[in-house]
C-alpha cells in the first residue's frame, strides 16, 4: 500500500456548482472531475469525472444551467456527494492539489461538501493555483485572466464549463503559458545585452529619433504567434519601429497604490509629448486599429495619446516600465540611467520607492520605446515600453 506521504501525483480537479438565487442560499456541487498527473513528464495517469445529484433538485435553477448546461434532467439518475466522497477523498487525499481559482472556490466548495456529510475533508500535500501562479508570472497580457479568456488568447477553444474539458483545457493554457515564459527569459538578456554593446549616436541601434521617422514609411502586418493566433507588428522601412525621444518632460510620475493582479506595482508616468512624435503614434494607431478591425477583433481600441479640451493641455502619453517575477519577488527590465553632464551617464539601482521618487513632474526624460500592440479580449492598442531611461539630474 502506497502511503499519503509518497504521493507525488498532482491531483488536478474542479467542480461545477449550483448558482445561488437568493440571500444566504449556499452552493451544491453537480459535478467533479480529477485528473492525475506525472509531475515529471504532465502525461495523464488517471481521470475521474462524474455528475452528483443534491439534495434539493430545486437548488438546479436557470442561472445554474446556463454557463454548463447541467439541468435537473442530467442530475436526477446520479450519485449524491455522500456516495462519491470515498471516491474523492482518495483522489485527493494527500497529494498537491491543482486548478484555475481553486483556493478560493473548488477548495472551499470540497470541505463544505464533506462537512454537509459530517465527514472530514481531504487535505492537500501543497495546493498550486493557476490562476494566481499565471497572474504572477503572465501579467495583464491576456486580460482577466480567467480560463476562457486565456484559452481565447492562445486559440484552443472554448470552455464548455464542464470538469473535465475544463481540466484539460487548464492543462493547456499552463502549456502555452510555460512555453511563453520559457522563450522570453531566453531572449531578455542577450536583448539587453546586444543593445548596450552596440549603442548608436542616438543611445541604441535600431532606436529612431522622431526626425528620422518616415510616416509614410509605417505599416503594421499580422505576424504568427501562438496556434494559429496572430498579433499586430508596427514596422519603418520594413525592421520593427521602436523610439528614441529625448527631452520628454514628465507630466504625472508614478502612483504606488495601483497594483497589478499579481500585487505587483503597476510602474507607468506620463509625459508631455511633441507635435512630431504625436504624429507618428497617432499613424500607428490609425493603422493599428484598422488592421485589428479587419482581423475580426470585436476589442475597443484605446488611442496611444492622451488629448484634452483647452490650448494649456498639450497632448500626453504614457511610458511603461516592465517587470518581471523574480522568485517571490519582481524586477524591473528597463535599464536606468542618471544624466550627469553632457557625456557622462550614471547606472542606478533602485528600489521601487527610490525609483518612484526619481520621476517627478517637471523632471527631464530621454525615451527609449519599443512599441508593444496588445489586444485584451476587451480593449486593444498599443503601449509604449521603456527600454532604456536616461534621467536629467536637476
Amino acid at each position: 500500500m502506497v502511503s499519503v506521504g509518497e504521493r507525488s501525483e498532482i491531483a488536478f480537479f474542479d467542480v461545477e456548482t449550483t448558482v445561488p438565487t437568493r440571500s444566504g442560499q449556499g452552493r451544491s456541487i453537480i459535478e467533479f472531475g480529477a485528473i492525475l498527473l506525472c509531475p515529471r513528464k504532465l502525461e495523464e495517469l488517471k481521470s475521474y469525472s462524474t455528475l452528483v445529484r443534491p439534495a434539493d433538485l430545486s437548488v438546479i435553477a436557470t442561472l445554474s444551467v446556463r454557463p454548463n448546461g447541467i439541468s435537473k434532467d442530467a442530475v436526477v439518475s446520479s450519485p449524491t456527494f455522500a456516495q462519491i466522497a470515498d471516491t474523492v477523498y482518495e483522489l485527493l487525499h494527500g497529494r498537491i492539489w491543482a486548478g484555475h481559482n481553486i483556493v478560493r472556490f473548488d477548495c472551499a466548495r470540497i470541505r463544505e461538501a464533506f462537512a454537509e456529510i459530517h465527514r472530514p475533508p481531504p487535505e492537500p500535500k501543497g495546493t498550486i493555483d493557476s490562476l494566481a501562479l499565471l497572474t504572477q508570472r503572465f501579467g495583464r497580457r491576456a486580460g482577466n485572466m480567467k480560463m476562457a479568456t486565456l484559452a481565447t488568447y492562445f486559440g484552443i477553444g472554448r470552455q464548455t464549463h464542464r470538469s473535465l474539458d475544463d481540466l484539460r483545457m487548464n492543462l493547456e493554457v499552463l502549456k502555452y503559458c510555460a512555453t511563453v515564459l520559457f522563450l522570453e527569459s531566453g531572449l531578455e538578456a542577450p536583448e539587453s545585452s546586444a543593445a548596450a554593446g552596440s549603442e548608436s549616436s542616438s543611445g541604441y541601434a535600431g532606436f529612431l529619433e522622431p526626425d528620422e521617422v518616415s510616416i509614410p514609411s509605417i505599416s503594421v502586418v499580422l505576424v504568427p504567434f501562438y496556434r494559429g493566433t496572430q498579433r499586430i507588428q508596427i514596422l519603418h522601412k520594413d525592421i520593427t519601429l521602436q523610439l528614441c525621444c529625448t527631452h520628454l518632460k514628465v507630466r504625472f510620475g508614478m502612483n504606488r497604490k495601483f497594483v497589478d493582479y499579481a500585487g505587483r506595482p503597476r510602474l507607468n508616468f506620463v509625459v508631455d509629448t511633441t507635435p512630431n512624435l504625436c504624429q507618428i503614434l497617432d499613424a500607428c494607431d490609425r493603422l493599428g486599429q484598422r488592421l485589428s478591425v479587419e482581423s475580426g477583433s470585436s476589442s475597443e481600441w484605446l488611442p496611444l495619446v492622451n488629448r484634452k479640451d483647452g490650448s494649456w493641455n498639450s497632448p500626453t502619453v504614457r511610458l511603461q516600465i516592465p517587470t518581471v517575477a523574480d522568485g517571490s519577488n519582481f524586477r524591473w527590465v528597463t535599464e536606468l540611467y542618471e544624466k550627469e553632464s553632457s557625456a557622462t551617464q550614471r547606472r542606478l539601482v533602485l528600489d521601487v520607492e527610490e525609483l518612484v521618487a526619481l520621476f517627478t513632474p517637471g523632471t527631464f526624460v530621454d525615451a527609449y520605446l519599443s512599441l508593444d500592440p496588445y489586444d485584451y479580449q476587451q480593449n486593444a492598442g498599443i503601449r509604449l515600453v521603456a527600454k532604456k531611461l536616461i534621467l536629467h539630474s536637476n
